[in-house]
């Protein structure tokens, strides 16, 4: 019980954290949208003209509502899961094997989601940093610079942007992957029980023979 405890604990803090990551990633890519007119800068490139102005070539849209969509559904898993092992604690009850075997299969899927939505994050934002350096010593550079008239963009704040959301996406991976390996835990805890009641349900049935056979003998 004391183990089971701990497990449990253990999984509401990182879910927990792993809720503030995906806000982490939901709000700032939201106002980048706004800041960029419903443009995406991830995997954008361009080329400057003699003005000094970017003739951007964007990227799809997807790119930034798939990491929306799977933060969002982060957030929303990690709601529900904090108020399962929350009543569970509360009530002093243990989750089932099935159940068990039912958040190992979520916590991987979600781990593969966000190790995507990171790498699509990373090598998105440095294919435009490139694209920016090719005029500018740094990526930060074209935030206090007016890069794209044509398109109306304010690019003020998309290197904070996009530096809270890579570090919201990383984080949200290793806390997928810790829930994964807690989930793994219990579900083996459970497995080593079953198998000693199966055991145990084994030995009393010899017991029980060995004395009906002494009796008859």
């Amino acid at each position: 019980m004391v183990l089971n405890n701990v497990l449990v604990l253990s999984q509401v803090t990182t879910y927990l954290l792993a809720l503030l990551l995906a806000l982490c990633i939901i709000f700032p890519i939201s106002f980048h949208l706004g800041d960029f007119k419903g443009h995406c800068l991830l995997f954008s490139n361009g080329t400057w003209g003699e003005t000094g102005q970017l003739k951007v070539s964007w990227a799809s849209q997807a790119f930034c509502d798939y990491n929306l969509a799977w933060a969002g559904l982060s957030l929303l898993v990690a709601l529900v899961q904090i108020y399962r092992f929350v009543i569970q604690l509360c009530r002093v009850t243990e989750s089932t094997f099935l159940s068990a075997f039912f958040d190992v299969v979520l916590s991987l899927l979600m781990s593969l989601a966000a190790i995507t939505g990171a790498l699509i994050i990373t090598i998105g934002y440095q294919t435009w940093c490139n694209a920016i350096m090719m005029r500018f010593e740094a990526c930060e550079d074209a935030t206090i610079n007016t890069i794209d008239k044509a398109d109306d963009i304010d690019t003020r704040m998309f290197y904070t942007h996009f530096g809270t959301a890579q570090f919201g996406a990383w984080t949200a991976w290793v806390c997928w992957v810790g829930l994964t390996m807690f989930a793994m835990l219990k579900l083996c805890k459970y497995h080593q029980q079953e198998n000693i009641r199966v055991s145990m349900a084994r030995e009393r049935a010899r017991l029980v023979s060995d004395r009906h056979s002494q009796i008859s003998g």
